[in-house]
């Protein structure tokens, strides 16, 4: 069975078509982030991205993408073995570059799961979605050449250039319930957060309140969250924002399958 990692890396939405979906992993745990942190859900990540943030905590699914390419019947069942949960989170990477995400969207609302996508708001997909939880990336996330996790710099200007697409986020806005939740590194991400959710308001008929932008803490293990908890916490409370933890960092630390 092929791998993630032997797929050449999608350059267009059209290119992620395949069969079935190229898997990561799957697992039950609790939502660590956003307006459900504590929800039991299964989550079911892909691999593969078209942005490369240098502080991606799925490492695995972006800038050496693993995994094998299983059909949605495979993931179904897979779900539905963890007879508790009736929340399920697709992640990634990004999963909206796969076209075959919807159809897993599609059989996932028809089984009767609440579905959560976790996404970086630069695709578009018409699909049963119940909740997007929509990640921008800011300028702090280039992985320049000092924060290259592979020491090359060679996605610094392909992400920039990409990690914002207005027309995606505001028809996502417009068309599903969602949350902007937003990584912050310290202070100075804040005034793009401001203009970017502006840009959004703007864009969008669809009321965003400052209830529906999240701030969470840059960080992969509770030592780096102590670093950074506290701040984007009096940040939150500043701008009138809503902060998010990462819960499942605090319960597990960094541990594969939370």
């Amino acid at each position: 069975m092929p791998v993630a990692s032997d797929i050449e890396e999608p350059t267009t939405d059209a290119d992620a078509g395949g069969e079935g979906l190229p898997i990561n992993e799957v697992f039950y745990s609790l939502q660590g982030e956003g307006t459900l942190a504590g929800v039991p859900s299964v989550f079911v990540r892909t691999s593969g991205c078209n942005l490369r943030c240098w502080f991606c905590d799925s490492y695995h699914t972006s800038w050496e993408p693993t995994g094998a390419w299983r059909d949605v019947d495979s993931i179904i069942e897979e779900v539905q073995s963890h007879e508790q949960a009736t929340h399920v989170v697709l992640t990634g990477g990004e999963p909206l570059i796969h076209e075959e995400s919807v159809e897993l969207l599609e059989r996932l609302s028809a089984e009767g799961y609440h579905t959560t996508v976790e996404t970086n708001g630069t695709i578009y997909r018409d699909a049963p979605i119940d909740l997007a939880s929509i990640s921008p990336k800011l300028a702090s996330s280039t992985p320049t050449p000092d924060r290259d996790p592979k020491g090359e710099g060679e996605w610094e200007e392909k992400h920039e250039q990409n990690r914002i697409d207005m027309d995606a986020l505001s028809q996502m806005v417009d068309e599903y319930e969602a949350q902007l939740k937003f990584v912050v590194t310290d202070e100075s991400d804040l005034p793009e957060i401001t203009d970017l959710v502006d840009r959004v308001r703007a864009a969008t008929a669809t009321t965003v309140a400052d209830d529906d932008v999240l701030l969470m803490p840059e960080g992969m293990t509770r030592e780096q969250l102590d670093g950074t908890r506290s701040e984007v916490a009096e940040l939150a409370m500043e701008y009138g924002y809503r902060y998010t933890p990462r819960l499942h960092v605090d319960l597990w630390n960094d541990a594969p399958g939370t």
